[in-house]
This record gives C-alpha cells, sequence and structure tokens, in this order.
C-alpha cells in the first residue's frame, strides 16, 4: 500500500471531513436542543443533519471508486480527482449550512468527480481484463 500515499492522503483527508461534519451534528444538536434519536424539530439543525448523512451516502461510492481508479487508471489523477471530491463536499456543507439552495455547486463538483472515477475504474479494470487475456 505504500505505492499510493496520495490516495491514501486524499482518503485521510475524506475521512476527517466526514469526522467534521459527524461532530457538527452533535454540536447542533446542543445548539437546538435536539436530543436524541430525533432528527427533526428546528430546520437549522435539521440541515446540519442532512449534511452529514449525505455525506456518508456519497463518501460510500466515493472511497472505493477512488481506490479503483488509483490502481487501475493513476494514482496521481485518482488523487486530484479526489482533492476536488473533498472540496466540492466542504463547499456542499458549508452551502448548505446556510440554505439548501447554496449546496448545489458543492453537490455537482462530488458527484461530477464521483461519475468520472467510477467510470474511469471500470474502464481501467475493462482494459486490465483485456490486456491479461490477450496475453494468454
Amino acid at each position: 500500500m505504500s505505492a499510493y500515499p496520495w490516495t491514501a492522503l486524499v482518503t485521510v483527508a475524506a475521512l476527517i471531513l466526514y469526522f467534521v461534519v459527524t461532530i457538527n451534528v452533535g454540536r447542533a444538536r446542543f445548539k437546538y436542543e435536539v436530543a436524541p434519536p430525533a432528527t427533526s424539530g428546528n430546520p437549522d439543525f435539521e440541515r446540519v443533519f442532512r449534511v452529514q448523512q449525505n455525506t456518508v451516502e456519497q463518501i460510500v461510492l466515493f472511497i472505493p471508486a477512488l481506490w479503483l481508479f488509483s490502481v487501475f487508471v493513476s494514482q496521481v489523477w485518482g488523487a486530484s480527482l479526489g482533492a476536488v471530491w473533498v472540496i466540492g463536499r466542504i463547499l456542499f456543507a458549508w452551502g448548505y449550512y446556510q440554505a439548501p439552495e447554496k449546496r448545489a455547486a458543492g453537490f455537482g463538483m462530488s458527484s461530477l468527480v464521483t461519475m468520472a472515477l467510477l467510470v474511469g475504474s471500470l474502464v481501467g479494470v475493462a482494459l486490465t481484463l483485456y490486456s491479461g487475456l490477450s496475453n494468454s
């Protein structure tokens, strides 16, 4: 795994981002007096909660796609795209914390990166399989 330090660094950045948005939910619970297990009641809390939930929904696709792309296509391009994903998720969170309509740019940015990583991974794996078949 030491052959993929940039991919590992982006993975750590994504996990730190997720940790921060999770902590923000706890802080918002206290600030807006929303006791667990409730997930609604105050619109400001609900936005903070949705940022965390949406981030966990997206990270499940992002991390495997990042690693597959890095292994089968390019670590440099994978890590670069991954860094853009992290920036997009930060923009998503900041925008959504302010107002739901301000989340679109960050959501779009991170979604496009995820799609690029997925498609690139599929192509990279397919080419590797094809190369293996043609060499046998």
